[in-house]
């Protein structure tokens, strides 16, 4: 959804991975093989996390977690291109709106890192491809009509970092059929049911790196 992508960039955490709340560019942006996704204005961000990507872990906790709100769980699996094959230490960088539906700047980051809020965290997936975070549900836009979503950006080995599809909620009631039919589905649908138990909310959202994805290496 490129236009939330343009918007959120007009408008660290408690980390079970070791980020802190200060971002600096310990993870430089390298891309050594063609670059992939068509461009992605931001997509830098990545690079703000304050330890070396090889230390995250695949569980992450996102610093709003204990604040008030919907608490939400978010797991999945990123598979290798073939949709069958785990693919380990693959980085996935979120980030999304707190409640009042701001990317609030709390800590003075500069540059993209500042404009995606501090809401926001890194992790890098297992040996069987698995990443998980703790948030909460985000908030929408103040006075438009855009859905509730988490940005995800992601960077393989050997590869530069790039977009796919955001982190759509099936439930929202912002979220059209026509908002729908406008994914471009990259790494897979976006799209996502979440079931509540025990007051938490929990969804599941697999991902096939190069999915749908311009100039994606065969």
């Amino acid at each position: 959804m490129k236009s939330i992508i343009l918007f959120s960039a007009c408008f660290c955490l408690i980390s079970l991975a070791g980020c802190g709340q200060t971002a600096n560019q310990v993870n430089s942006k390298t891309s050594p093989g063609k670059f992939v996704g068509g461009g992605c204005e931001g997509c830098e961000a990545i690079n703000a996390c304050p330890v070396a990507f090889e230390k995250l872990n695949w569980i992450d906790t996102l610093p709003d977690f204990n604040d008030p709100g919907p608490k939400l769980i978010i797991s999945g699996v990123i598979y290798k291109r073939d949709g069958k094959t785990p693919a380990a230490n693959v980085v996935l960088y979120v980030y999304h709106t707190d409640q009042t539906g701001h990317y609030t700047n709390k800590y003075n980051e500069p540059g993209y890192a500042g404009r995606n809020g501090y809401i926001k965290g890194w992790m890098k997936t297992n040996e069987k491809g698995e990443y998980k975070f703790y948030t909460l549900m985000p908030g929408h836009y103040p006075g438009t009509k855009v859905p509730a979503h988490i940005h995800p950006i992601i960077k393989e080995p050997g590869m530069n970092e790039y977009y796919i599809d955001e982190y759509l909620f099936n439930d929202d009631p912002v979220l059209t059929n026509e908002e729908k039919n406008k994914q471009e589905k990259r790494g897979g649908s976006g799209i996502i049911s979440v079931e509540k138990k025990d007051g938490i909310l929990y969804g599941r959202r697999n991902i096939v790196l190069g999915l749908n994805v311009p100039d994606y290496p065969d």
